[in-house]
């Protein structure tokens, strides 16, 4: 049984536990669980990341943990009860592990690494605190150490700042808001700026003196020397070297390591140098032999200097080279180091070119005991401290000093009989009061011990030698009395003894008779003469005689007189001894009673350093001399006693103040000194208004809390020792000394006058006395005492009185004091300090000082655990004072401009932070009581107006982001729950004053607008923070988002009719709200849009402005990342269930369905424009949501802002064809006019003119790139025809260059034509835009069937590739998946004109092949009925799929959307008309290329005339004829007989054209090749009578074979009516011939039984010579094909129309492998003899054009010279050129040149009147041209060049040629190019129909090409339409018009003959 447990609450999981049992929990090792119940050896629980999930698990994998438990019960929380820090840490490093692991995947390694180190490292540190063995201090730095690496982390992975204390987190609910404030600015201005170190200290490290000349052991000395006072302000670092340079000790760091302590800052100065002096100990001279002498003497070798200033520049850890200068005289010595400073070259020079000092220096800043904690290595190595020469900047009471340092300055000495000078040496001895010598207390410098003498350096024979060299006796204070140096002076000879005789000496004692130690300065001593044997042990004989010069009595002439003399300087730095003779006098006042006032008198100008020596002594001699006779020395000793305090506030000497404390607590035994006191302090205060000079008073006054300290104390010590007697008189002088404070307090006078000075003076010292006066009197009475006090300043206060200041300060101490924590005092002293808080405040003055109060005051209030009567008391009186004037002050610094200092900047923002938490924190205390009476102390309801309006945007200001640094979460949200509390409260207000009859609109607008930031704050979005941070935040406060959303929709429930005042305006602001991912807050909100629809519906009938601004804000609101699927789901739902049963119904469901769909593409928009998504799918996207905005929403500036985002992809991508169609529609919007337009995404403010020329030239730029010279044409000549009006002929003249440009370019280069593909995007995975739809893609450049697959399936990683053709079922459209169907298909170009032209370059045609493509052909060949398998093609049908797009490709994307999708069958007839009419045209195309020279070699021509030879004796068209021409079929079929007549035509052409082309081939054939053509020859003869041709018929043989220009054509147009009309009628339905032949069988992935059918119509030769197949396109490549085609492989043929052969039915065993050929594309099939290099240009051009039902035409790939035009108009003349009709002749020569775009007749927009024309002149109808008929079949003859014989025959043949033009161009196909809306009515009825057919469609929006169209028209301003022409332009003859119906005769034609008219200007869109 379950059983809840009691105290098992709280535990972490020991292992892993996968949760495999029935109703398991898995868990992972480390996850905290919370336990509810246990049962025999099981848990049940959850895991607390996710309460949610509830299970159970085992009781042994849970370590059970202590912990408190809140809210018992159901909703329970467990809280673990251990150290706060280790609960943290915990936390913390879960989230870090999250985010560490992100580091990982982002590539951030370094920060990866250091994380990784901080984290293991703060893993040990909880180790070390959770095992419990540390001590106190240790735990201390522990927990330090933790959190600091804690805040690092947090701050390194931008987390929260963490506030703490004592290292602990703090609960923001604990504390006020103004502590939390400082907490957190402390914490951040911690991390921002850390201060600046007073003291430094100079770490010095000897490593060795490089030199040449050495060879001696050497000295250095190192010091500190201030070359502005010209004095050493260290003591000397000694190091001694060996002989090779290097420290004679290296094992022990101290004796060449040193640090020069406590330095200053102002020692850091550039003319304060490190100098180090070089000694040698050796011989006398340098280069003196070896075995002169065995004496040492100290010599001076070098010196060196650098300044302190360079080490702060430079890297100070790098090692110094040093140069070492020695001096050019021994006698200049003494000052080298100065010389070298100031740069006397003339008294120095080097020592030698390689000479330097290796040393090692580093400048360490903070105080030193900082630095031994941060250099502990130094310290414990061992580190020589050389201190400063006297006492540090500071002085510790502490410290223990006595140091006499003396300088061996100079010495004047006789000669001594001898000729040349004396080598003087010196040796200093320290001797105790008995002549002992006392060792160890001399010393050279730190470095070495000291020792018991010292030698000075000798200078070489100098009478006058100057050495100061410093040494130093440490000697202790006890001997120091009685003690003397003595100096002996030795001559060092330096002869070969080398011995050093005595000749003198000197000594001075230490300390004189009266206890004063020797002064400090130079001394001049006596030199006494003695000889070397003199006996000096006993200093009792010497000592007697006079040392010094100085204080010798007058009469002893003699010794002064003497000549030799010696000088040395003497400083002593001691904490216990005095050099000053007024300071011992005052200290034995007693002995001399009569010097007591002159000692006094003095006491001012003694040293301060000399008095706190003496602090105890001092006061205890002034406290005595006042207790001997106060009436005399009072006055006196007052005075002292303050410039004691006063020297005590001195920086050099404050540390002595707890010496002075510690003497009041212990020492002091004035008993009756108060009375004193009280008496002097009152006497100076009531002198202070007549006195003059307040200088002396203010000095008493600044020592006021001291003298109010002795005096307690003393009044202490009477109470004590007397019982508390005089306690009423004491009080009683207390008080009178109160009211002359304040009398004088009161006294107001001008701004700089003295008595002001005064007040200040002592306003600043008095809150130090409210502690003492707390000693004795209770806390009111002391309150009172103040309150009075600062109630007595003056109220006017002028503009920059000092005073004021001061008074802030002064109170601010108040509040800060230990009285005002006390709730009695305090309501006391409340009242006057808001007084003068609410003075400040509204005059704005002193705001720094302001918030410190405030901020001190709610400190307070929080903390108070008094009741809450007091509390609220409190708060009704600064609530009552001050919220007002709160709220105007943050209003007014946050208004304020910011200053540009930094420091003033962040003064600034300290102040709006405090400020603001002050307002928080008032706002936190105030309770239902305090709202209430706040709302009725407003007298009217303007009041309460701008009290509202006041408040509402302070909270607008406190929710701002930049209010508080970035991570200070915890600070926000205690705002935000501040100001929710706030807003519930005033909300009733609002809704109880300002509705109904006193509705304020500017009121509710602005409630309104804070409630909607307020729920879009950052800080509150917890779906963007971690689970643990989410999880804490909603336990604390919940989601205030919800909170404040149900008062959103409360308070405008309670709007009524008002709510009209804020629709459309708060439409966009509740959208955000909706939008926020928070489901409670949606459903609260989104019903709001329903009340806004009903609201506006009454009002105005519909709800437009609704939905406008809806749709307006919806795109940039999601455009920014906000909303999602569910909440377009969740909006649709709600207002659908919402508008049920409401009137407006319809309505209402299309403007939800319409936001809906909105929605859905702006969600598909933003997902696609992710960064790492590809530009297909991102311009798609683009597309789709543009033509929204254009033909749903028509919303002109969205649309104008999406077509230029479309823009800008498009030339990321590099389709600049499209990015041009692109900017086109924007440009289409624009009018050639002067209307000004403004400043517009990147554009300038500029005329409509301009910018549309800017975009013209822009869009030229871009057709240019994209090889689109076409459409940049006439956008050329539209704008010449803009510059030419404007005679601008500057700019004219610069676009016809650029036009004839880009003629130049269509000529010139080369143009890849492209494959298009039909992609079908299947299954609910899809966007929106894509699913369940189909299009057709263009593709790139060289991009074949496999690469475009790849690539798309790159794009869609989870589609899956459909392997077959047929259209998907339901099951597919519904699925949840994506499935992807891609095939190739074929365009059916719309020019069909310019395609079949005789003699139009293919540069140009390949232009209008693939170009304004509306329509793609796709083939499936298939059988029906019964196989027959002795001949397929009796069954052998296609299926032949027509699409037809939304827009023409190229347009403004790759691909469009199939609108259209029509199916139809051929039967097998038709389809062998198809394959043998391509096959003609391929043979006719090669024959024309070969005569024209255009072929590099005759291999294609020799491999196709071998392919249909072959074929046909093999039985290829006997096929046909067994399947068709059999009496069965006929009989059959009764309705195919002109079929069958067009087939039989069609095969005995392809015999005629054969025969022809063996006689060109012969006339070309190479010599080696000649056997296969003769091969060729016999094989033709077979296949002539295996066609049962023994001659060609009489319509064959009347065309001879051996023309002029030997082209075979057949004549059509000399028979009058060969054929019946019927055969027109016939080719109009659907007969194959009836389309172009650029089909192709598309089938991908066909199976296996399509391959086979396929197969079955395919013959291929494996042999070296031949191979013939049916080549389907490249669409039927599967889609698992790897391989791609070459990429000039662009034909666009169908299947049949590659088939090499007139058709072979009969398929031996070795061609069987091409049944699976047959389903590949041409590039997956082996190449043969009919493609035997697939890289060759010939070859490609044959593919390339066989597809085609054009002209032949000159091959794309070869080079401008190689292409050689025919000059006659046709290539297939069957007459002799001279019996041409001339006439005739010309124009066709006009029609087949390159067309030259005419000149626009007047001026207009190119969206106006256009049409889908290509650049060639537009043809007119037959009837009503005005020349001869042309028609560009390959078969057609001039009828002046044909013989006409059999004239049925001929005209049958004709009719059979005239389908076959015709095929590309009849009005089934839907590619005719039909004629402008503007044309007249006298085209053909075939025209006219396809005019009326096509405006039946919906128009796309646009397109360049389709602009006007008559197939789209876009309505368009009048200004934009042309005027319609009376008489439209003749237009050249549409082939199919010549066909269709019977034809004129001739002699009719010639007599319409006459001039072209030109024709219309076209427009852009009729490209």
């Amino acid at each position: 049984m379950w059983i809840p447990t009691e105290h098992e609450k709280y535990g972490v999981v020991l292992a892993s536990f996968r949760g495999t049992v029935q109703h398991g929990l898995s868990l992972e090792i480390g996850d905290t669980v919370q336990i509810l119940e246990k049962c025999e050896g099981w848990y049940r629980g959850f895991v607390l990341k996710n309460p949610n999930a509830k299970g159970i698990f085992p009781l042994s994998y849970i370590h059970l943990k202590n912990a408190n438990i809140k809210n018992k019960g159901q909703f329970e929380t467990v809280i673990p009860t251990e150290d706060s820090v280790i609960t943290e840490m915990t936390s913390t490093l879960r989230d870090w592990g999250t985010m560490w692991k992100q580091l990982y995947v982002k590539n951030e390694g370094d920060l990866f690494h250091r994380l990784w180190h901080v984290m293991n490292e703060i893993l040990d540190l909880r180790r070390q605190v959770l095992v419990g063995h540390l001590t106190h201090d240790r735990m201390k730095d522990v927990k330090q150490h933790i959190t600091a690496r804690l805040d690092w982390g947090n701050e390194q992975l931008c987390l929260d700042l963490v506030p703490r204390k004592e290292f602990s987190m703090v609960d923001p609910d604990e504390i006020s808001v103004t502590e939390l404030y400082k907490l957190m600015e402390h914490r951040h201005r911690k991390k921002d700026t850390p201060l600046p170190a007073s003291t430094h200290h100079l770490f010095v490290q000897m490593k060795s003196l490089m030199s040449s000349n050495l060879g001696e052991e050497l000295e250095v000395y190192f010091s500190i020397y201030d070359s502005k006072e010209n004095r050493p302000i260290s003591e000397r670092f000694f190091v001694r070297l060996n002989k090779n340079g290097l420290p004679k000790s290296p094992e022990k760091t101290e004796r060449q390591c040193t640090l020069f302590v406590d330095l200053g800052s102002s020692d850091l100065r550039k003319d304060v140098y490190i100098t180090v002096h070089i000694i040698r100990i050796g011989r006398m001279g340098a280069g003196e032999k070896k075995n002169v002498s065995n004496v040492q003497y100290r010599r001076p070798f070098g010196c060196a200097v650098i300044s302190i200033a360079d080490l702060l520049t430079g890297d100070s850890k790098d090692d110094h080279i040093l140069k070492v200068y020695t001096c050019n005289t021994e006698s200049e010595w003494y000052q080298i180091h100065e010389n070298i400073i100031k740069k006397v070259n003339a008294r120095y020079n080097l020592t030698g070119s390689n000479t330097g000092l290796a040393v090692s220096l580093q400048l360490l800043h903070g105080d030193i005991e900082q630095i031994r904690r941060e250099y502990m290595v130094l310290f414990t190595r061992g580190v020589a401290i050389t201190k400063k020469l006297g006492f540090s900047d500071i002085i510790m009471p502490g410290e223990m000093r006595n140091d006499l340092y003396v300088t061996l300055e100079k010495g004047e000495f006789e000669k001594g009989g001898k000729s040349v000078a004396r080598n003087v040496e010196i040796t200093v001895f320290l001797l105790d009061c008995d002549g002992q010598v006392l060792k160890n207390y001399v010393s050279a410098g730190s470095g070495e011990p000291a020792g018991d003498e010292f030698h000075s350096f000798v200078l070489y024979h100098n009478n006058s030698p100057r050495w100061a060299e410093q040494i130093k006796l440490p000697i202790p204070v006890d001997r120091f009395r009685g003690s003397h140096v003595r100096f002996e002076f030795r001559h060092c000879s330096t002869k070969e003894k080398g011995e050093k005789k005595l000749f003198g000496f000197s000594f001075v004692p230490l300390m004189q008779e009266d206890g004063r130690t020797l002064p400090d300065g130079t001394h001049e001593l006596i030199v006494h003469k003695c000889e070397e044997n003199a006996n000096l042990q006993e200093s009792a004989r010497y000592l007697k005689l006079p040392f010094s010069k100085g204080n010798l009595p007058g009469n002893n002439q003699a010794v002064k007189t003497t000549k030799e003399s010696f000088w040395i300087t003497s400083f002593l730095c001691s904490s216990k001894l005095t050099q000053n003779g007024d300071m011992l006098d005052l200290l034995k006042w007693r002995a001399h009673p009569d010097r007591i006032t002159d000692s006094l008198s003095k006491l001012k100008e003694i040293d301060g350093s000399e008095i706190v020596k003496f602090l105890q002594d001092t006061l205890d001699t002034l406290f005595g001399i006042l207790d001997e006779n106060s009436q005399r020395y009072g006055l006196k000793v007052f005075d002292s006693l303050v410039h004691i305090i006063n020297l005590l506030q001195d920086s050099k000497f404050q540390h002595f103040k707890p010496v002075m404390d510690t003497y009041i607590e212990s020492h002091f035994a004035g008993a009756l000194s108060y009375r004193d006191l009280i008496k002097v302090l009152k006497w100076y205060v009531d002198r202070i208004i007549e006195a003059e000079h307040q200088e002396h008073i203010q000095q008493v006054l600044k020592a006021t809390e001291y003298i109010f300290k002795y005096i307690i104390q003393s009044r202490r010590l009477f109470s004590l020792a007397t019982g508390g007697q005089n306690e009423e008189e004491f009080r009683c002088c207390v008080h009178e000394l109160f009211m002359s404070i304040r009398f004088f307090l009161s006294q107001e006078s001008k701004v700089a006058s003295p008595i002001t000075q005064t007040q200040a003076v002592f306003l600043k010292t008095f809150p130090a006395v409210y502690c003492e006066l707390l000693k004795i009197f209770n806390v009111r009475e002391v309150a009172n005492f103040v309150r009075e006090t600062l109630g007595s300043l003056p109220v006017i206060a002028h503009a920059d009185c000092p005073l004021e200041a001061v008074k802030l300060q002064c109170i601010a101490k108040t509040v800060e004091s230990q009285l005002y924590t006390n709730p009695d005092s305090r309501c006391i002293l409340l009242p006057v300090v808001l007084h003068h808080l609410q003075m400040h405040l509204q005059e704005q003055k002193d705001l720094v000082m302001c918030a410190r109060i405030l901020s001190s005051m709610f400190s307070l209030i929080r903390k108070d655990g008094t009741t809450e009567v007091s509390i609220s008391e409190e708060v009704d009186l600064i609530v009552e004072s001050l919220l007002g004037v709160l709220l105007r002050t943050i209003l007014e610094i946050t208004n304020r401009p910011q200053p540009a200092g930094t420091a003033l900047r962040l003064q600034f923002q300290d102040v709006t932070g405090e400020f603001v938490a002050c307002l928080l924190a008032l706002l936190r205390q105030m309770t239902d009581k305090h709202y209430q009476q706040l709302l009725e102390s407003f007298s009217n309801k303007d009041d309460l107006r701008d009290f509202l309006l006041q408040i509402f945007t302070v909270f607008r200001i406190l929710i701002r982001p930049e209010m508080f640094p970035k991570d200070w979460t915890v600070m926000r949200l205690v705002t935000n729950n501040v100001i929710i509390t706030t807003v519930l409260y005033l909300s009733d207000a609002l809704r109880k004053n300002f509705l109904n009859d006193h509705f304020d609109y500017k009121v509710w607008d602005s409630y309104f607008y804070l409630s909607v930031i307020f729920i879009n704050q950052p800080c509150l979005q917890l779906e963007t923070f971690s689970p643990s941070k989410k999880k804490k935040v909603l336990e604390k406060y919940g989601d205030m988002r919800v909170m404040m959303g149900c008062e959103i929709f409360s308070m405008w429930q309670n709007l009524g009719e008002h709510k009209l005042n804020f629709i459309p305006a708060m439409i966009g602001p509740f959208l955000e709200v909706t939008l926020v991912p928070q489901p409670d807050l949606r459903n609260v909100m989104i019903p709001i849009f329903h009340d806004m629809m009903d609201w506006e519906q009454r009002r105005s009938g519909s709800f437009k402005q609704v939905e406008a601004k809806l749709i307006d804000k919806l795109d940039s609101l999601m455009s920014e990342g906000k909303g999602d699927e569910t909440y377009r789901e969740l909006f649709n739902s709600i207002l659908l269930k919402k508008i049920e049963r409401e009137t407006w119904r319809e309505s209402g469901i299309s403007l939800i369905a319409t936001v809906t769909r909105l929605m859905e593409r702006l969600l598909d928009y933003r997902d696609c424009m992710k960064v790492g998504e590809v530009d297909g799918k991102k311009i798609g996207c683009t597309v789709s949501l543009l033509n929204f905005y254009k033909t749903e929403l028509n919303k002109e500036e969205m649309y104008i802002r999406y077509i230029h985002k479309l823009y800008d992809l498009h030339l990321k991508a590099q389709n600049y064809t499209e990015a041009a169609y692109t900017l086109l529609l924007y440009d289409e919007l624009l009018e050639w006019s002067d209307r000004p337009l403004r400043e517009f995404l990147n554009y300038p403010m500029q005329t409509e003119w301009q910018r549309k020329e800017y975009l013209h030239l822009t869009i030229i730029q871009n057709f240019d790139r994209g090889k689109c010279w076409e459409n940049g044409i006439i956008l050329c000549r539209e704008l010449a025809d803009q510059y030419e009006t404007y005679y601008d002929y500057r700019n004219l003249s610069k676009m016809r260059m650029m036009e004839a440009s880009l003629y130049d370019k269509i000529m010139d280069q080369q143009r890849l034509e492209p494959e298009f593909f039909r992609v079908g995007f299947y299954g609910k995975k899809f966007p929106f835009f894509l699913r369940n739809k189909e299009f057709v893609c263009r593709g790139h450049d060289y991009e074949r069937l496999e690469a475009f697959q790849q690539r798309m399936l790159n794009e869609f990683p989870h589609a899956i590739a459909m392997q077959h053709v047929n259209q998907p079922d339901e099951t597919i459209f519904q699925a949840e998946a994506q499935y992807l169907q891609i095939y190739a298909v074929g365009p059916i170009p719309e020019s069909q004109d310019v395609l079949q032209r005789d003699g139009v370059p293919d540069n140009i045609k390949s232009f209008y092949k693939v170009n304004h493509i509306w329509r793609f052909r796709y083939d499936r060949p298939f059988h029906k009925g019964t196989k027959d398998k002795e001949n397929e093609f009796k069954s052998l049908w296609v299926e032949r799929t027509t699409l037809t797009l939304v827009q023409s490709l190229p347009g403004i994307s790759r691909w469009f959307e199939v609108e259209k999708r029509e199916l139809i069958e051929m039967s097998p007839l038709e389809n062998a008309i198809e394959v043998i009419e391509n096959k003609n045209l391929q043979l006719r195309t090669l024959i024309t290329q070969c005569q024209a020279r255009q072929m590099q070699n005759i291999n294609p021509l020799t491999m196709c005339l071998n392919g249909v030879i072959d074929a046909a004796v093999n039985g290829g068209l006997a096929r046909y004829q067994e399947a068709f021409f059999v009496k069965d079929y006929i009989i059959n079929h009764p309705e195919d007989g002109e079929k069958i007549g067009r087939l039989r035509e069609l095969m005995f052409e392809q015999a005629h054209i054969l025969e022809y082309g063996l006689a060109v081939h012969e006339k070309f054939v190479p010599q080696d090749m000649r056997p296969l053509h003769k091969k060729l020859v016999d094989q033709f003869h077979l296949m002539k009578s295996s066609l049962g041709i023994q001659d060609f018929p009489a319509y064959v043989r009347a065309s001879p074979v051996h023309f002029t220009n030997g082209s075979p054509r057949i004549c059509r147009n000399s028979v009058p009516n060969a054929i019946s009309p019927d055969g027109a009628r016939v080719i109009a339905r659907r007969s194959p011939l009836s389309y172009p032949a650029v089909n192709r069988y598309s089938s991908s992935s066909l199976s296996s039984q399509a391959s086979n059918e396929v197969s079955n119509i395919t013959g291929q030769s494996e042999s070296s010579d031949e191979v013939f197949n049916m080549q389907p396109s490249p669409s039927t490549s599967s889609l698992s094909s790897t391989h791609s085609a070459s990429p000039n492989v662009t034909s666009s043929a169908p299947s049949s129309a590659r088939v090499c052969f007139s058709g072979s039915p009969l398929l031996s065993d070795k061609h069987k492998h091409s049944r699976e050929n047959a389903c590949l594309s041409p590039r997956d099939r082996p190449c043969s003899a009919v493609y035997p290099n697939p890289q060759d240009p010939t070859q490609r051009m044959i593919t390339h054009q066989i597809g085609e039902n054009s002209l032949p035409r000159s091959d794309p790939n070869l080079s401008t010279p190689e292409k050689v035009v025919n000059p006659t108009p046709s290539s297939w003349s069957l007459d002799s050129g001279k019996e041409a009709n001339t006439q005739f002749s010309e124009t066709v020569g006009k029609l087949v040149s390159p067309p030259v775009p005419p000149r626009p007749q007047h001026q207009g927009s190119p969206a106006r009147n256009m049409r889908p024309l290509s650049p060639v002149p537009t043809p007119r109808s037959p009837q009503k041209t005005s020349i001869q008929s042309f028609t560009p079949s390959p078969t057609e003859c001039q009828s002046s060049g044909l013989v006409s014989n059999s004239p049925v025959l001929s005209g049958s043949y004709s009719s059979g040629i005239s389908s076959l033009s015709r095929c590309s161009v009849s009005e089934t196909s839907g590619t005719e190019a039909q004629p402008s809306e503007h044309m007249l009515t006298t085209s053909t009825s075939s025209g006219s129909d396809e005019l009326t057919r096509r405006e039946n469609k919906t128009p796309p929006p646009y397109s360049v090409y389709e602009r006007t169209n008559s197939r789209r028209p876009v309505p368009l301003p009048h200004s934009l339409s042309v005027p319609v022409s009376s008489d439209p332009p003749a237009l050249p003859p549409k082939p199919h018009q010549l066909r269709s119906g019977k034809l004129e005769s001739e002699g009719r034609r010639a007599s319409e003959q006459g001039p072209r008219p030109r024709p219309l200007p076209r427009k852009v869109s009729q490209l």
